[in-house]
């Protein structure tokens, strides 16, 4: 080969090279402008700050570490609401951020993000420390600086998916801390739930014939063990085949990418480094945990067999992530004073995003005056 020919190769390489640099360049400070950290304002016609909004991100100390949260609200003497994300321990507000579900309108609402997860990834949170007991704890700490940082005797918690073991144990031990309970996918048998949705998912593959993703699902056989109920929700298959079968995050979200990731990074809330965080955290330091475990022993119908607050189960009819039948299965045994069980006819796991307006409805019509004339009859 002679020199023609190695300087030609050499110059394309070279070019090809500052192409991709500039891509990451340019990419990175794409990144870096949809990065400013920073909540957004509520504003009047005119554009200025609504007055008596609130709109923060900030830092606590809860159960000896520093864990952050968002407090958003259009009139800061609305009610508290206390709203307790899934995973556990993976934060949504980048949902809340793209699809704005209006809960700000009758509450001032706290995004506290779990300890391990988010805003609350650090150095500081151990391995040991990542329990349910924990968490629990520490949701009911934060309960306690809502309270008294906005002078209110007590507030509504609501909570989603994995953040409702948390929240309904918290609101099972200090009743008299809370208006009312709202469980939006409230888990129940997490391994029982799973087994169904498995068997779902693979009825389904056979009858379209995708034999592909069978033989996937076929690797976690029967899912008789604990050990296998683990393996299966930790893998890409799981969340990929709930998405693409309609059962997942949401009915019309068929792409874990486009529906969650990308969300993620282009959520002006975060920093970049408080957005690497939020993986860092999912892909690493959660599964080293014991969480996961402790989800599919839990027993929610036995160990919280009655709360002393009015409760209210939003369950969207399609989910299967967290099962329909179980949750309302349970809600008919659990005694409480008020409780309502709402079906959301076009929603998976998250009717608070997919049927906004009905939420907002159920929440001004009962949830706010303690009664359940829109639940299901």
């Amino acid at each position: 080969m002679n020199r023609t020919i190695i300087k030609k190769i050499m110059n394309v390489l070279l070019v090809t090279l500052l192409l991709v640099a500039l891509f990451f360049a340019l990419f990175f400070c794409f990144l870096w402008i949809k990065s400013p950290g920073k909540p957004t304002q509520f504003r009047d016609k005119s554009g200025k700050v609504l007055e008596g909004s609130i709109s923060e991100k900030v830092f606590v100390t809860i159960g000896g570490v520093k864990q952050g949260m968002f407090i958003r609200g259009k009139e800061i003497n609305n009610p508290v609401l206390l709203y307790l994300h899934g995973g556990p321990a993976f934060p949504n507000y980048f949902l809340i951020e793209k699809y704005y579900p209006g809960l700000e309108d009758y509450f001032t609402v706290c995004y506290w993000e779990q300890r391990g997860g988010g805003l609350s990834y650090s150095s500081e949170v151990t391995l040991e420390s990542m329990t349910f007991d924990q968490l629990t704890s520490d949701c009911i700490e934060v309960t306690n600086y809502l309270r008294n940082r906005f002078g209110r005797e007590k507030i509504y918690l609501m909570a989603h998916s994995g953040g409702t073991p948390i929240g309904i144990q918290a609101a099972a031990k200090v009743p008299e801390l809370f208006y009312a309970y709202i469980g939006m996918a409230q888990i129940t048998r997490q391994a029982e739930s799973e087994k169904i949705a498995y068997r779902y998912m693979l009825g389904e593959y056979e009858k379209t014939g995708n034999q592909k993703a069978v033989n996937e699902l076929k690797k976690f056989p029967l899912m008789e063990t604990d050990t296998s109920v683990v393996s299966f929700y930790k893998s890409l298959i799981r969340d990929n085949s709930m998405h693409e079968l309609g059962i997942g995050t949401m009915r019309n979200m068929r792409s874990v990418l486009k529906g969650v990731f990308i969300p993620v990074w282009m959520c002006k809330a975060y920093t970049l480094s408080e957005k690497w965080n939020i993986w860092k955290s999912k892909f690493t330091f959660l599964k080293r945990t014991t969480l996961f475990n402790q989800l599919f022993a839990l027993n929610i119908p036995v160990q919280v067999p009655e709360l002393k607050i009015p409760v209210y189960f939003f369950s969207g009819k399609y989910d299967l992530t967290v099962n329909y039948e179980l949750s309302k299965a349970y809600l008919n045994q659990l005694n409480a004073p008020v409780k309502g069980f709402y079906t959301f006819e076009n929603s998976a796991h998250s009717p608070l995003y997919e049927e906004p307006q009905k939420v907002q409805s159920i929440i001004k019509e009962d949830v706010l005056n303690q009664t359940n004339g829109l639940a299901d009859k």
